[in-house]
């Protein structure tokens, strides 16, 4: 039986009790392991005692997930202070990673944070409105709703034509949930948009930087990934990425 692909999986630091842990939701790690059909090792964000690149070149590929924290508007050259929580580790961790993985011509996707994450990293910028903006329809939920009705808060998004989402779903919108408060500003130079959502926020984007596949949605195909085939797809693509199929 031959050895199945290792994903990589940014952790972030998280509050356990009064201490600081390294945590990833296991709805990320169990979403891809099932349904990518790989192992799975976690990239704790702790910058001042590891690189990036110390660990890339042993992986088959690399996910950056979603997380309450937001990405430091430093980072992408807004001086505002922005609404946190903030995870600088975390960030400083990423922009290591987007680098190294580049670099090494392995596959990178991203989901939410990991989505805007990697805008950020390759000279992008974000917007932190898309839930009050009256130009926009509502990114996220009403604050008053309970973790799981976040979820529910759903929206159609458009398949740009002639790219990789379109062509591997077939069809030209797909309803996907919105649990967001930031997204794209400035799509960063050679980035490529896969999917808009009806007010033209860019919801997906890809790229082969440096020759590998790179593509990252806002949505969250991690919730509930066993009660949609839409879902399960998102991974199945990043299993062919870690096999060199894509």
């Amino acid at each position: 039986m031959s050895a199945r692909p290792v994903l990589g999986i940014i952790a972030c630091n998280r509050t356990v009790g009064v201490e600081t842990a390294q945590a990833v939701m296991n709805r990320y790690a169990t979403a891809a392991m099932q349904y990518a059909d790989c192992a799975a090792l976690i990239i704790p964000s702790l910058p001042d005692f590891m690189r990036a690149a110390e660990v890339v070149g042993r992986l088959d590929g690399v996910l950056l997930t979603g997380t309450p924290s937001n990405v430091e508007p430093a980072r992408y050259g807004d001086g505002a202070a922005g609404e946190g929580p903030f995870d600088p580790d975390r960030d400083r961790m990423m922009i290591g990673l987007v680098e190294a993985v580049i670099a090494a011509q392995r596959p990178l996707f991203g989901i939410c944070r990991g989505f805007q994450e990697i805008n950020v990293a390759m000279g992008g910028t974000l917007r932190r409105d898309t839930s009050v903006s009256t130009a926009l329809l509502s990114h996220h939920a009403p604050d008053e709703t309970d973790f799981d009705g976040l979820f529910d808060h759903h929206h159609s998004v458009e398949l740009v034509d002639g790219g990789l989402l379109a062509a591997t779903y077939g069809t030209p919108v797909l309803e996907v949930n919105s649990v967001h408060y930031q997204g794209i500003g400035q799509l960063a130079q050679g980035l490529s948009v896969e999917a808009r959502a009806p007010d033209g926020l860019i919801e997906a984007y890809s790229a082969r930087p440096n020759g590998a596949p790179l593509l990252a949605v806002q949505w969250h195909p991690e919730w509930a990934t066993e009660d949609s085939g839409e879902s399960q797809t998102y991974f199945h693509l990043l299993g062919r990425a870690l096999r060199g199929e894509l």
